[in-house]
């Protein structure tokens, strides 16, 4: 990405975040978390990755609730950014936290046995310098 696409990624993930917490009303909406903002080239396109830790249940229904408030997500994004045209938003669950959380549980069930001490080989390494 560039950086402008970047910049306009990372301001567009504040103001949803805040729009969110603060601004809508729909309580299906509470404890939800915008992860990541991707944003197209052209600044047309942008797919917001969203996630409500521990609450993977919901995700229908945090969805559902999202494309009901995407129209006024997107009016107010527009006022308080300044671009000549608003992105298109599309939300998408972002399943990359559960994944992690995954892969650190299964990290932690390995049962990895000590390194043996084999003090031989220091002795044959200090029999060679000789």
């Amino acid at each position: 990405m560039s950086i402008k696409q970047d910049r306009v990624a990372g301001r567009i993930r504040q103001i949803l975040s805040v729009l969110i917490l603060r601004e809508v009303s729909d309580p299906r909406l509470q404890g939800l978390t915008v992860t990541e903002v991707e944003i197209d080239s052209e600044l047309m396109y942008a797919r917001v990755y969203v996630n409500a830790l521990g609450e993977e249940e919901r995700m229908p229904e945090i969805m559902g609730a999202l494309k009901q408030a995407k129209g006024f997500l997107r009016r107010e994004v527009g006022k308080r950014l300044s671009l000549r045209r608003v992105p298109d938003m599309g939300f998408y669950w972002d399943e990359s936290l559960d994944r992690g959380a995954r892969m650190d549980m299964l990290l932690n069930q390995l049962e990895i046995p000590p390194k043996p001490k084999d003090d031989s080989v220091d002795d044959d390494a200090d029999a060679e310098l000789d």
